[in-house]
């Protein structure tokens, strides 16, 4: 099963996976002189405002990223790129600290997947996934505004059938709909050898405060939250243009939860006179929390949401990875499910065993914020190793790295076991906790790049 001149391939969804996809296997095709054509399924508009042209996403780049995609051709304008992160203000109960980028090389930048918010005016800017789709159209993608409802296999090709009664065959077909779609949901029901994705609700909103008022009161920092409550593994507030887009991630988000997280102090003093505008646009989005399994078969290949995923961090990123690896394998491999298993599946399993150590890492933060103790000398240390300037910023690095998904959550675990790193923490939490230490005793003290409020 490999592909010749004339195979044609389905790519469904225009995500950055798919978008990616096409853009890579079309420059691969090129380079060697291979005559293919891919059509891209695709019923959105990402020139669209609100949820008609949105993919339902916190909507973070990181530059590590930003730099890859560069070597690859895709430069992001500076239409697409909403706001330049540079640092992260960590907020718990015991107080803030602002934690600075270690290097230069690991900003972040903030995005919109579609075009901006429900409402949002029209401004001279440009939806990520919109951008991406038009680099692969470039390349010689076609657009085909359906929506994909069926794939049945056929004795030597995949078939697409679309909600319109519209149906082709294809020699490949790349499925890159997303959790959120129906699709992956029929496959599993019907095929009766694949499993889609295990899945959690999250909470994403948007709220209109102004340039002039974000740059005063959120700065060039996103705005994370260490808070007890339950089923909340992560917060987030993301200053982007006009708006403000709230991202909160766990265990099946609900009403309750949310409601518990606004009426949070450290939540509410993030807004002018402590006050929690109304959001102009919020969804449930859900997000993959274990891959689908298997990922390929013959003629057929998952990538990004619908396959595998970072837990929680760096979709994009993840995305990224599993695109050109799909191509790269159809292009030089085959398309059959032992070439994909063989040359893409290892891919899936090393992300897949990286989650499993993030569950743990999450574990861990879930009894950080149990723990008031922990939360006090968590604090100490980072806001210490921010007023340094010569001194390694171990915890400052993690936190930056466990937040942000530019290192994998292997690589920040095995941190936190180095002897100078646990030593440094078993430290901090005896100082902090001690009668008459500013965090012991709630003194306040000056709020800013390495000083403490509480």
């Amino acid at each position: 099963m490999t592909l010749g001149d004339g195979a044609r391939i389905a790519v469904i969804g225009a995500g950055p996976a798919g978008s990616m996809f096409s853009y890579f296997f079309l420059s691969m095709a090129e380079t060697i002189g291979l005559d293919v054509a891919i059509d891209i399924f695709e019923p959105r508009r990402f020139c669209h405002r609100g949820p008609a042209g949105c993919n339902h996403c916190g909507g973070i780049v990181s530059e590590s990223l930003v730099q890859r995609l560069a070597t690859e051709g895709i430069r992001l304008p500076d239409c697409v790129v909403q706001r330049g992160i540079e640092s992260y203000t960590l907020h718990m109960d015991v107080g803030d600290v602002e934690i600075a980028t270690p290097l230069m090389e690991k900003r972040i930048a903030a995005i919109y997947r579609g075009i901006g918010p429900r409402s949002s005016e029209p401004l001279e800017t440009h939806s990520f996934d919109g951008y991406l789709l038009d680099l692969a159209t470039q390349k010689g993608a076609r657009v085909i505004p359906r929506l994909v409802t069926g794939l049945r296999r056929e004795e030597d090709s995949m078939r697409v059938q679309c909600a319109d009664q519209f149906t082709d065959s294809y020699e490949l077909a790349v499925v890159a709909t997303g959790v959120n779609s129906r699709l992956t949901e029929m496959l599993e029901r019907e095929s009766g050898e694949f499993a889609r994705p295990d899945r959690t609700k999250t909470f994403i909103c948007e709220f209109h405060l102004g340039r002039k008022v974000i740059r005063e009161t959120f700065g060039p920092s996103m705005h994370v939250f260490l808070l007890d409550i339950p089923r909340l593994e992560f917060a987030a507030l993301i200053p982007k243009g006009d708006y403000v887009t709230l991202c909160l991630l766990g265990d099946d988000i609900d009403e309750a939860l949310i409601d518990k997280f606004f009426s949070a102090r450290e939540v509410r003093e993030r807004f002018p006179d402590g006050v929690i505008p109304g959001h102009v646009c919020h969804c449930y989005p859900r997000i993959n929390i274990r891959s689908a399994s298997p990922v390929c078969g013959d003629r057929l290949v998952f990538i990004g949401d619908s396959g595998t995923t970072r837990l929680f961090k760096d979709g994009i990123g993840a995305a990224y990875r599993t695109s050109k690896a799909a191509a790269k394998t159809a292009i030089f491999h085959g398309v059959s499910a032992e070439d994909f298993g063989n040359h893409y599946a290892p891919l899936c399993r090393r992300i897949n065993n990286d989650n499993r150590v993030g569950k743990l890492v999450f574990r861990f933060a879930t009894l950080v914020q149990k723990a008031r103790f922990a939360r006090r000398g968590i604090l100490a240390m980072t806001a210490h190793e921010q007023r340094q300037t010569d001194s390694p910023r171990r915890m400052s690095g993690v936190l930056w790295d466990l937040f942000s998904g530019s290192a994998s959550y292997t690589d920040v675990f095995l941190r936190t076991l180095h002897p100078a790193y646990l030593g440094a923490l078993l430290w901090n939490l005896v100082a902090a906790n001690l009668p008459g230490s500013p965090s012991g005793n709630g003194r306040a003290e000056k709020g800013g790049h390495g000083h403490v409020r509480h």
